[in-house]
């Protein structure tokens, strides 16, 4: 009750049953997953900036009759201490400023308390939500000076970290093992590089996000300072619905427009390639006109690649 976010259960979904009662999980956040990445090889994305989505928000969580059993017996047992349950009461009880738990408003509003993100239990971040249980009414925006608060926003930055996409490991030819000297093509599949989206809402509010993410480039780290990347900064973007170009037979001769070329032999060894893809992320929600921005993310992956010297030919 304020003062410490909680956990939602898994399978919250919340409802009001029309007799007074909004079950304990009501104002826990749905996510709806069917059009994002999944499989083994897939993870979240890191947002290319040092923001992270809300470890705890607010939501319902209790009529006035359940905020009232549910302080009630913690006043009763004075295991608080006389001075905190006598503010409790002032606030929830004596008009202070509000009046016997709002029963006169029964049906017109939920009290709003916090919830942990699933997912972020321990994070150190998950005890920002400090604000004792709060009054919204129906249909009315929450306080803005709580910026935990559920809204169409907080739901788009809350399904940010579901957000889940492939591993990066780029198709290579040569594969596997390539030649000093010899340019590398580089792409992505495109079947398995595609947007990806998660909607967050709380049926209870009537209220949803959808946040989508887009692959937009791939950053190609050699693994070793003694090669070159196509293109120089070795950033390939998104042309013609993809991300590099496969390489095809006749091609030998031409300059990938996404790929390496290896200067040194990888000895006996292998050098680690390295492929991050930045990934767009936009968002919209209820009420909300056209799409909205949220921070880029990355996630990448390594994989092998031997480098041979060419060998010479004696005639």
């Amino acid at each position: 009750m304020g003062g410490g976010a909680q956990a939602p259960s898994a399978d919250a979904h919340g409802a009001y049953d029309g007799a007074g009662t909004v079950s304990a999980t009501a104002g826990a956040v749905v996510f709806e997953r069917s059009k994002n990445g999944s499989g083994k090889s897939v993870g979240p994305v890191a947002a290319a900036t040092n923001w992270t989505p809300p470890a705890c928000y607010y939501a319902p969580k209790y009529t006035p009759d359940q905020l009232k059993k549910a302080m009630e017996p913690v006043w009763a047992a004075e295991s608080t201490g006389y001075q905190w349950d006598a503010k409790q009461r002032d606030t929830y009880v004596n008009g202070h400023p509000y009046k016997d738990f709002n029963k006169e408003k029964e049906g017109k509003g939920y009290w709003w308390d916090s919830y942990v993100t699933p997912g972020r239990e321990g994070d150190p971040g998950a005890l920002d939500c400090k604000e004792d249980t709060f009054w919204v009414d129906t249909n009315d925006d929450p306080p803005a000076n709580i910026p935990q608060a559920i809204t169409p926003e907080v739901l788009a930055q809350l399904a940010y970290a579901e957000i889940r996409v492939p591993t990066t490991e780029v198709e290579l030819r040569p594969e596997g093992t390539t030649k000093v000297n010899l340019p590398t093509w580089a792409w992505l599949d495109a079947t398995d590089f595609r947007p990806v989206s998660v909607t967050a809402s709380v049926p209870l509010l009537h209220v949803q996000a959808t946040t989508t993410a887009e692959p937009v480039s791939v950053k190609i780290d050699p693994g070793t300072a003694d090669a070159q990347t196509y293109p120089a900064s070795g950033v390939c973007e998104v042309a013609n619905g993809g991300i590099g170009e496969p390489y095809a037979k006749g091609k030998a001769d031409e300059t990938p427009p996404c790929g390496v070329k290896y200067l040194r032999s990888s000895g006996d060894g292998s050098y680690q390639l390295k492929a991050t893809v930045t990934w767009k992320i936009h968002w919209t929600g209820t009420g909300v006109a056209g799409e909205r921005r949220l921070p880029d993310g990355d996630f990448g992956g390594e994989q092998d690649v031997v480098v041979q010297e060419i060998q010479a030919v004696n005639r």
